[in-house]
Protein backbone atom coordinates (compact mmCIF):
# COMPACT_ATOMS: atom_id res chain seq x y z
CA UNK A 1 0.00 0.00 0.00
CA UNK A 2 2.63 2.34 0.57
CA UNK A 3 4.23 2.30 -2.44
CA UNK A 4 1.10 2.82 -4.18
CA UNK A 5 0.26 6.21 -2.25
CA UNK A 6 3.75 7.49 -2.19
CA UNK A 7 3.51 7.69 -5.87
CA UNK A 8 0.04 8.57 -6.45
CA UNK A 9 -0.14 10.97 -3.76
CA UNK A 10 2.14 13.27 -5.71
CA UNK A 11 0.98 16.81 -6.76
CA UNK A 12 -1.40 16.73 -9.89
CA UNK A 13 -2.13 20.33 -11.13
CA UNK A 14 -5.17 20.70 -13.93
CA UNK A 15 -4.18 23.96 -15.28
CA UNK A 16 -7.37 23.37 -17.42
CA UNK A 17 -10.28 21.39 -15.58
CA UNK A 18 -12.33 18.74 -18.10
CA UNK A 19 -15.33 20.97 -18.83
CA UNK A 20 -12.85 24.47 -18.96
CA UNK A 21 -12.08 22.09 -22.07
CA UNK A 22 -15.46 21.86 -23.44
CA UNK A 23 -16.39 25.65 -22.97
CA UNK A 24 -13.13 26.20 -25.16
CA UNK A 25 -15.12 24.33 -27.91
CA UNK A 26 -17.74 26.87 -27.61
CA UNK A 27 -14.45 29.47 -29.46
CA UNK A 28 -12.90 26.67 -32.07
CA UNK A 29 -12.79 23.40 -33.00
CA UNK A 30 -10.21 21.77 -30.62
CA UNK A 31 -9.61 18.09 -30.77
CA UNK A 32 -9.31 17.81 -26.77
CA UNK A 33 -12.41 19.31 -26.41
CA UNK A 34 -14.37 17.13 -28.61
CA UNK A 35 -12.70 14.32 -26.19
CA UNK A 36 -13.85 16.03 -23.23
CA UNK A 37 -17.66 16.44 -23.90
CA UNK A 38 -17.48 12.79 -25.25
CA UNK A 39 -15.83 11.85 -22.03
CA UNK A 40 -18.73 14.10 -20.03
CA UNK A 41 -21.51 12.58 -21.66
CA UNK A 42 -20.28 8.95 -20.67
CA UNK A 43 -19.63 9.88 -17.12
CA UNK A 44 -22.47 12.26 -16.22
CA UNK A 45 -25.84 10.72 -17.83
CA UNK A 46 -26.89 8.68 -14.97
CA UNK A 47 -28.15 11.95 -13.25
CA UNK A 48 -29.73 13.02 -15.91
CA UNK A 49 -31.60 10.15 -16.52
CA UNK A 50 -32.84 9.74 -13.09
CA UNK A 51 -34.02 13.20 -13.32
CA UNK A 52 -36.07 12.21 -16.42
CA UNK A 53 -37.55 9.24 -14.61
CA UNK A 54 -38.56 11.11 -11.71
CA UNK A 55 -40.18 13.45 -13.90
CA UNK A 56 -42.67 10.96 -14.93
CA UNK A 57 -41.11 9.61 -18.48
CA UNK A 58 -41.30 6.13 -19.21
CA UNK A 59 -38.12 4.22 -19.26
CA UNK A 60 -38.34 3.83 -23.10
CA UNK A 61 -38.77 7.97 -23.50
CA UNK A 62 -36.31 8.33 -20.90
CA UNK A 63 -33.70 6.63 -22.68
CA UNK A 64 -34.89 8.34 -26.22
CA UNK A 65 -34.89 11.80 -24.33
CA UNK A 66 -31.59 11.44 -22.61
CA UNK A 67 -30.13 10.14 -25.89
CA UNK A 68 -31.37 12.70 -27.91
CA UNK A 69 -29.85 15.07 -25.64
CA UNK A 70 -26.58 14.01 -25.13
CA UNK A 71 -26.59 13.53 -29.39
CA UNK A 72 -27.22 17.75 -29.82
CA UNK A 73 -24.30 18.45 -26.92
CA UNK A 74 -21.90 16.25 -29.15
CA UNK A 75 -22.63 18.03 -31.80
CA UNK A 76 -22.22 20.99 -30.22
CA UNK A 77 -25.44 22.85 -30.55
CA UNK A 78 -25.80 24.70 -27.35
CA UNK A 79 -22.84 25.09 -26.15
CA UNK A 80 -22.68 29.17 -27.18
CA UNK A 81 -24.70 29.36 -24.06
CA UNK A 82 -22.40 27.72 -21.59
CA UNK A 83 -20.56 30.58 -20.40
CA UNK A 84 -23.67 32.05 -19.27
CA UNK A 85 -24.89 29.41 -16.99
CA UNK A 86 -22.32 30.76 -14.43
CA UNK A 87 -19.88 28.00 -15.30
CA UNK A 88 -20.58 24.39 -13.00
CA UNK A 89 -21.14 21.85 -15.60
CA UNK A 90 -23.75 20.44 -12.97
CA UNK A 91 -25.62 23.78 -13.04
CA UNK A 92 -25.58 23.25 -17.26
CA UNK A 93 -26.55 20.38 -17.49
CA UNK A 94 -29.68 20.49 -15.84
CA UNK A 95 -30.52 24.09 -17.06
CA UNK A 96 -30.05 22.45 -20.67
CA UNK A 97 -31.61 19.42 -19.92
CA UNK A 98 -34.84 21.02 -18.90
CA UNK A 99 -35.03 23.76 -21.59
CA UNK A 100 -34.57 20.70 -23.83
CA UNK A 101 -37.73 19.35 -22.21
CA UNK A 102 -40.30 21.89 -22.59
CA UNK A 103 -39.40 23.12 -25.51
CA UNK A 104 -37.55 20.42 -28.02
CA UNK A 105 -38.57 17.33 -26.94
CA UNK A 106 -42.60 16.90 -28.26
CA UNK A 107 -40.88 18.37 -32.03
CA UNK A 108 -38.18 15.97 -31.59
CA UNK A 109 -40.08 13.03 -30.47
CA UNK A 110 -42.61 13.26 -33.60
CA UNK A 111 -39.92 13.49 -36.14
CA UNK A 112 -38.27 10.52 -34.67
CA UNK A 113 -41.11 8.52 -33.93
CA UNK A 114 -41.33 5.23 -36.24
CA UNK A 115 -37.64 5.21 -36.02
CA UNK A 116 -34.00 6.32 -36.07
CA UNK A 117 -30.70 5.95 -34.64
CA UNK A 118 -28.91 7.29 -32.13
CA UNK A 119 -24.79 7.65 -31.78
CA UNK A 120 -24.98 8.19 -28.19
CA UNK A 121 -25.99 4.83 -26.51
CA UNK A 122 -26.25 3.92 -22.46
CA UNK A 123 -27.18 0.84 -20.40
CA UNK A 124 -30.81 1.80 -19.46
CA UNK A 125 -30.85 -1.80 -17.95
CA UNK A 126 -28.90 -0.70 -15.43
CA UNK A 127 -29.84 2.63 -14.94
CA UNK A 128 -33.28 0.98 -14.48
CA UNK A 129 -31.85 -0.89 -11.38
CA UNK A 130 -30.39 1.46 -10.01
CA UNK A 131 -33.64 3.62 -10.58
CA UNK A 132 -35.28 1.40 -8.54
CA UNK A 133 -33.27 1.53 -5.96
CA UNK A 134 -32.89 4.85 -5.83
CA UNK A 135 -35.24 6.60 -2.94
CA UNK A 136 -38.63 7.65 -4.35
CA UNK A 137 -39.59 10.72 -1.50
CA UNK A 138 -37.01 13.11 -3.92
CA UNK A 139 -38.29 15.44 -5.59
CA UNK A 140 -36.70 15.11 -9.67
CA UNK A 141 -33.47 18.16 -8.95
CA UNK A 142 -33.10 16.75 -4.95
CA UNK A 143 -33.01 13.15 -7.43
CA UNK A 144 -30.45 14.87 -9.77
CA UNK A 145 -28.12 16.36 -7.70
CA UNK A 146 -27.95 13.21 -5.28
CA UNK A 147 -26.78 10.85 -8.02
CA UNK A 148 -24.50 13.68 -9.40
CA UNK A 149 -22.61 13.36 -6.40
CA UNK A 150 -22.99 9.58 -6.33
CA UNK A 151 -21.84 9.38 -10.16
CA UNK A 152 -18.77 11.53 -8.71
CA UNK A 153 -17.76 8.75 -5.92
CA UNK A 154 -18.10 6.58 -8.24
CA UNK A 155 -15.67 7.67 -10.68
CA UNK A 156 -13.57 8.49 -7.70
CA UNK A 157 -13.41 4.94 -6.60
CA UNK A 158 -13.23 3.40 -9.66
CA UNK A 159 -9.96 5.80 -9.90
CA UNK A 160 -8.92 4.23 -6.88
CA UNK A 161 -8.93 0.66 -8.08
CA UNK A 162 -7.25 1.53 -11.06
CA UNK A 163 -4.30 2.65 -9.28
CA UNK A 164 -4.56 -0.90 -6.86
CA UNK A 165 -3.88 -2.85 -9.80
CA UNK A 166 -1.19 -0.45 -11.95
CA UNK A 167 0.09 -1.26 -8.64
CA UNK A 168 -0.06 -4.74 -8.30
CA UNK A 169 -2.37 -4.95 -5.73
CA UNK A 170 -5.95 -5.72 -6.55
CA UNK A 171 -6.90 -7.52 -3.50
CA UNK A 172 -5.86 -4.84 -1.53
CA UNK A 173 -7.97 -2.34 -2.71
CA UNK A 174 -11.10 -5.89 -2.16
CA UNK A 175 -10.11 -6.12 1.09
CA UNK A 176 -10.05 -1.82 1.99
CA UNK A 177 -12.71 -0.84 -0.64
CA UNK A 178 -16.12 -0.75 2.07
CA UNK A 179 -13.44 0.86 4.30
CA UNK A 180 -14.31 4.17 2.51
CA UNK A 181 -16.87 5.50 3.67
CA UNK A 182 -17.34 3.95 6.85
CA UNK A 183 -17.80 5.56 10.10
CA UNK A 184 -14.49 5.17 11.83
CA UNK A 185 -16.03 3.62 15.06
CA UNK A 186 -17.66 0.53 13.00
CA UNK A 187 -14.02 -0.31 11.02
CA UNK A 188 -13.41 -3.98 11.28
CA UNK A 189 -9.47 -2.85 11.12
CA UNK A 190 -8.41 -6.96 12.82
CA UNK A 191 -10.73 -8.14 9.85
CA UNK A 192 -9.22 -5.94 7.16
CA UNK A 193 -5.70 -6.86 8.88
CA UNK A 194 -6.08 -10.99 8.37
CA UNK A 195 -7.44 -10.38 4.46
CA UNK A 196 -4.18 -7.99 4.27
CA UNK A 197 -2.03 -10.33 5.90
CA UNK A 198 -0.26 -7.47 8.28
CA UNK A 199 -1.05 -6.38 11.59
CA UNK A 200 -3.48 -4.18 12.96
CA UNK A 201 -1.48 -1.50 13.35
CA UNK A 202 -0.38 -1.85 9.38
CA UNK A 203 -4.42 -2.47 8.29
CA UNK A 204 -5.20 0.80 10.24
CA UNK A 205 -2.20 3.04 8.37
CA UNK A 206 -3.59 1.42 4.95
CA UNK A 207 -7.03 2.64 6.35
CA UNK A 208 -6.07 5.75 6.85
CA UNK A 209 -3.88 6.81 3.44
CA UNK A 210 -6.32 4.83 1.47
CA UNK A 211 -9.53 7.27 2.98
CA UNK A 212 -6.89 10.08 2.37
CA UNK A 213 -6.65 9.59 -1.28
CA UNK A 214 -10.33 9.24 -1.71
CA UNK A 215 -10.59 12.23 -0.54
CA UNK A 216 -8.10 13.87 -2.84
CA UNK A 217 -9.26 12.08 -6.06
CA UNK A 218 -12.90 13.15 -5.54
CA UNK A 219 -11.96 16.93 -4.83
CA UNK A 220 -10.11 16.05 -8.10
CA UNK A 221 -13.24 14.90 -9.87
CA UNK A 222 -15.30 17.50 -8.56
CA UNK A 223 -13.20 19.80 -10.13
CA UNK A 224 -13.26 18.31 -13.65
CA UNK A 225 -17.10 19.84 -13.76
CA UNK A 226 -16.03 23.15 -12.39
CA UNK A 227 -14.25 25.98 -14.04
CA UNK A 228 -11.06 27.39 -13.43
CA UNK A 229 -12.01 29.77 -10.19
CA UNK A 230 -15.28 28.51 -9.06
CA UNK A 231 -15.57 27.48 -5.14
CA UNK A 232 -14.50 24.17 -4.96
CA UNK A 233 -15.31 23.99 -1.36
CA UNK A 234 -19.15 25.72 -1.72
CA UNK A 235 -19.56 22.51 -4.06
CA UNK A 236 -18.28 20.11 -1.75
CA UNK A 237 -20.91 21.48 0.49
CA UNK A 238 -23.65 20.98 -2.32
CA UNK A 239 -22.93 17.54 -2.61
CA UNK A 240 -22.74 16.86 0.39
CA UNK A 241 -26.57 18.15 1.44
CA UNK A 242 -26.99 16.30 -1.59
CA UNK A 243 -26.13 13.04 0.04
CA UNK A 244 -27.76 13.93 3.34
CA UNK A 245 -31.58 13.82 1.83
CA UNK A 246 -33.09 10.88 1.73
Amino acid sequence: MSSLTSSSEAPRIFPHTRWSLVLAATQKEAPESAAALEAICHAYWYPLYAYVRRCGQSPHDAQDLTQEFFCRLLEKRWLDSADRQKGRLRSFLIIALKKFMSNEWDRVSAQRRGGGQLHAQFDTVFAESRFAADSHSLAPDETFDRQWALTLISLTTSRLRREFRAAGKPSDYEALKNCLLADRGTIDYVGVAKQLGVNEGAARVSVHRLRKRFRKIYREEISQTLTDGDDLDAELRHLAAALARQ
